[in-house]
């Protein structure tokens, strides 16, 4: 469990970094930085899949689409979630709606946990309810002074729950159907690049772009491998519980970008900052304990 711990971690890191990265990438647009993110992230990932020897599951996957064309359809609707998100999460920078996804990113543990326990079965430690508990705190703060919350909100929360639950049902949830995912959401990507007038003119102007999308699509395909590897390495609920590291560093990441937590802000933070620290409380105990019962 350790070890998806650390993998979990390891992608919010990077994902932090793409956040960090986003307004280097003008004067792209949102979808055109969707287009140029998975193109750019299908190749790394491709390398990524031959290294570890996952072509054979591809290759499986094609042959039962095309003998179960529902399980197929099931699999193109999985490849529209993630673009959806992948979308969105680049998109929403730009347009001055960066504080909806992020309450959406911390809102989107507790609705895992709340799948995982409903739809699997799964049972959450004495520190891991406490860290519900905090978390859940943190977040009802923000809707209160936030008030209504936006579709961008709950498209995180509500639309990433689905994907993860969809893949687990698929048995999809491993590096050949995150790869497929990609492979599928090529062609629309490859439209939102050369829709007119094409994103590539604005490249003679603007040379950092090549590094800039080169750069993206390498960090991309590592940060999502590692997401989801830790999707299929963790129980569903702790998964969701380590999300919140993700908006946390995203939210440093913003800070460094020149934004500021307001005073009235800080309720949000601190019980989902304490949340993640019993998390991690909960790990070290968990790996301190002996092997007989870890499972427990």
């Amino acid at each position: 469990m350790w070890t998806g711990i650390l993998v979990s971690i390891s992608a919010s890191v990077l994902f932090a970094a793409m956040y960090y990265l986003a307004p280097w990438l003008a004067p792209l647009d949102g979808e055109q930085i969707f287009g140029w993110r998975v193109l750019c992230t299908l190749p790394f990932t491709s390398l990524i899949l031959l290294t570890r020897k996952q072509g054979p599951r591809v290759r499986t996957m094609a042959r039962h689409a095309l003998r179960n064309p529902a399980w197929g359809l099931a699999l193109c609707a999985s490849a529209a979630l993630l673009g959806v998100q992948l979308w969105l999460f680049l998109w929403a920078p730009l347009q001055g709606r960066a504080l909806a996804v992020s309450l959406g990113y911390f809102l989107l543990p507790l609705v895992m946990v709340i799948a995982g326990r409903l739809l699997f079965d799964e049972r959450l430690s004495l520190l891991q309810c406490l860290a519900v508990l905090l978390a859940a705190l943190g977040v009802a703060h923000e809707i209160l002074r936030s008030g209504a919350l936006s579709w961008e909100t709950w498209l995180v929360a509500l639309g990433y729950t689905v994907y993860f639950v969809l893949r687990r049902q698929l048995g999809t949830d491993h590096l050949a159907g995150h790869w497929v995912d990609l492979a599928l959401l090529a062609p629309p990507a490859l439209w939102y690049i050369l829709r007119a007038p094409a994103s590539t003119s604005l490249f003679a102007g603007h040379t950092h772009l090549w590094g800039m999308v080169t750069a993206l699509g390498a960090v991309s395909a590592v940060a999502l491998a590692l997401y989801m590897a830790a999707s299929r390495l963790l129980p569903l609920g702790l998964f969701g519980l380590l999300s919140y590291v993700e908006p946390i560093l995203l939210v440093l990441a913003a800070l460094l970008l020149g934004e500021r937590i307001s005073s009235a802000q800080w309720p949000t933070y601190i019980p989902i900052f304490a949340a993640v620290s019993v998390l991690v409380l909960d790990g070290a105990l968990r790996m301190r304990a002996p092997a007989s019962h870890r499972s427990a």
